[in-house]
């Protein structure tokens, strides 16, 4: 395993327990693999994957993250296909067959489509030596984001006995650990764990009206590279256009902005001739990008799993970052009104999901594997629905497996040739017209027999001295004649039907479920709540308490340790002092006397230190000259 380390990735040593993950995964067990963001979960099923014979199947619903590991692999000189939601069937057909035919190492799938029936018969043809199922907290009901196709990945099991799996997730409490497990199908549980614990990252939270006075102050007394997460893509412009105005190199990112100008804004970023991207959660996923400074969250998150993997973007060099969280009370109002959003009236899915059917004209029983361009603002119109509330009918669909939405991550238009070079060079002779057009790709690019490449529309066009409209004309023209398959860049989602359409009121949505899933997104968004109201625990240890770790000490870094540690007690002192008036002050009222007799074995200065921290945080009260009482609002 060190010389394919040192092989492929050049590096001499593998992570904190990396190696004894990947010992348990070439010894075929069963393995979940617990890391946080950063922690370099890929390289625990891509060193094994290359050591044991066979595909690896790594099943993953991020599609972004999905084309950059396979971008990256094959930079390796690895071979590696990824198949997913909005290819054509022409591109799904090549990508299998470089599978069928023993070419590919890694496989990267979807798991809607690693249901359907055609993967389900190159199955029996694939020799598979290893399933990786990344974002394995996707499988658990309990997990903040619950995707309904992971449960059936143990059916593929079933098709492939003694084949080992690895699940891999940054973000799972132990009910998830365990769910994860009984939904894979593990021989017995089998867990590596990471300690969530981010030594270098340092937790800050500003309850603060004027926000982006606060920001400008961050980004202008932190050095290097950020990330402004906000809500919705509107802020993300505002926010940017704030920032440029007061001289710093910023920009914006969402998923509703075109291919070309993700990429183009991407790599600005990345390679750092911008200092701050300002984005909704669609940017940062699989970006591989080290010194990152800060995270600013302006909005409340929606779980303390986002947070944590979103806010761990930053120091993943290991060097000192913040990652800071700002809010007032109006922001915990409306995140409470953005959930209930989330969750629309089961009568208004089933309605949106009708819709659906008649937008397409499909019947019940098809449009299974249907993949069609959705204008959200055409659909709303066409059948007087609120943009928000199709959305989020939608996206819940998409959780009960009914559909799969994607923003479209194309960067740019691919062409094949579908006939041989030979046939192709007599189509040439015989239709002269078409012969500089084709030239002029073959000398323009290559691999264009084998699989679809991107072409530059734009190029092409000034290469033969026309517009890029002329040629865009050109090569639809050469689609229709079968010469060539086209696939023209587009900036709108696309939607896939996950299963044959059915009859509205058959949609099964259990309200038990509905019910349950509601509680839950209630619970993490109070989990987030109490984190950010909280001015008396360790920041770094409240998010490592919810994913069910007790054993930390106190960083000594986030905003609550600097202002704890002016009051020069260690932990165990304050600690020990706060067990004991605590108790008493919730009881009843006492007197400065009373709290210092209640600690006959710790100095009176301590105590008086500890009384004056929980009073200037307002965890204790004056109830009148020199009677303390606790805080009835903060029962922490």
């Amino acid at each position: 395993m060190h010389q394919v380390l040192l092989h492929y990735w050049g590096y001499s040593s593998f992570r904190p327990v990396q190696e004894d993950i990947i010992r348990s995964v070439l010894e075929g067990r069963d393995t979940l693999a617990l890391l946080p963001t950063g922690g370099g979960k890929s390289l625990c099923f891509q060193v094994p994957g290359l050591m044991i014979d066979g595909v690896t199947l790594v099943i993953t619903p991020l599609i972004a993250l999905m084309k950059d590991q396979v971008e990256n692999l094959r930079k390796r000189k690895i071979s590696a296909e990824a198949i997913y939601s909005g290819m054509t069937p022409r591109e799904t057909d090549l990508a299998m067959n470089h599978v069928l035919h023993g070419q590919i190492k890694f496989l990267y799938i979807s798991p809607e489509r690693l249901l359907t029936s055609r993967f389900q018969t190159a199955l029996d043809h694939i020799k598979v030596g290893l399933i990786a199922v990344d974002e394995a907290h996707c499988i658990s009901q309990w997990g903040y984001d619950f995707r309904p196709p992971y449960l059936r990945i143990a059916e593929i099991r079933q098709r492939l006995p003694g084949v080992p799996v690895i699940a891999l997730t940054a973000t799972a409490t132990k009910q998830v650990v365990s769910d994860i497990q009984d939904k894979l199908a593990f021989q017995s549980s089998n867990v590596f764990e990471r300690s969530f614990e981010r030594k270098n990252l340092a937790y800050v939270v500003f309850r603060e009206e004027n926000k982006l006075q606060r920001l400008l102050k961050i980004c202008s007394n932190v050095p290097g590279t950020g990330i402004v997460y906000v809500r919705n893509r509107k802020k993300t412009r505002e926010i940017a256009e704030f920032l440029i105005q007061n001289r710093i190199r910023a920009d914006y990112y969402h998923a509703g902005l075109t291919p070309a100008e993700r990429e183009r804004k991407q790599d600005a970023w990345k390679n750092g001739t911008l200092r701050i991207m300002v984005s909704t959660n669609a940017f940062g996923m699989g970006i591989d990008k080290p010194d990152v400074r800060f995270v600013v969250h302006l909005d409340l998150p929606e779980s303390p799993e986002a947070y944590f993997q979103e806010a761990g973007r930053a120091g993943r060099d290991e060097k000192k970052a913040y990652a800071v969280l700002l809010y007032e009370e109006a922001d915990i109002l409306d995140a409470r009104h953005n959930i209930e959003l989330s969750y629309p009236a089961v009568e208004i899915i089933r309605n949106v999901y009708r819709a659906l059917g008649n937008y397409y004209s499909l019947i019940p029983g098809t449009g299974r594997d249907l993949v069609a361009e959705f204008d959200l603002a055409d659909f709303c119109n066409n059948y007087h629905f609120k943009p928000v509330v199709v959305f989020n009918a939608l996206h819940f669909l998409e959780r009960e497996g009914y559909i799969a939405l994607n923003a479209a991550f194309e960067t740019n238009s691919k062409l094949l040739f579908n006939i041989q070079k030979d046939k192709l060079y007599q189509f040439q002779v015989e239709n002269a017209f078409w012969d500089p057009l084709i030239k002029t790709v073959l000398r323009s690019y290559g691999g264009v027999f084998t699989e679809p490449v991107a072409i530059n529309e734009q190029e092409l066009a000034q290469r033969l001295s026309v517009s890029r409209e002329v040629v865009v004309s050109w090569l639809h023209q050469l689609h229709k004649l079968e010469v060539l398959t086209y696939i023209p860049q587009t900036d709108k989602p696309r939607l896939t039907f996950s299963s044959e359409l059915v009859k509205a009121s058959d949609l099964t949505i259990s309200p038990q479920i509905y019910d349950e899933r509601l509680k839950e997104a209630l619970r993490r968004l109070e989990a987030v709540i109490s984190y950010a109201g909280s001015s008396s625990h360790c920041r770094s240890q409240l998010l490592i308490k919810y994913f069910g770790q007790t054993d930390t000490r106190r960083c000594g870094i986030c905003d609550v340790c600097l202002e704890r540690n002016k009051a020069n007690l260690s932990e165990l002192e304050f600690n020990n002092i706060l067990e004991i008036i605590k108790p008493l002050l919730l009881r009843d009222t006492c007197s400065l006397q009373q709290l210092l007799d209640a600690c006959p074995r710790i100095s009176e200065d301590k105590v008086i230190s500890a009384i004056t921290w929980l009073t200037d945080n307002e965890k204790v009260l004056l109830a009148g000259d020199g009677i303390f009482k606790w805080n009835s609002r903060d029962a922490r």
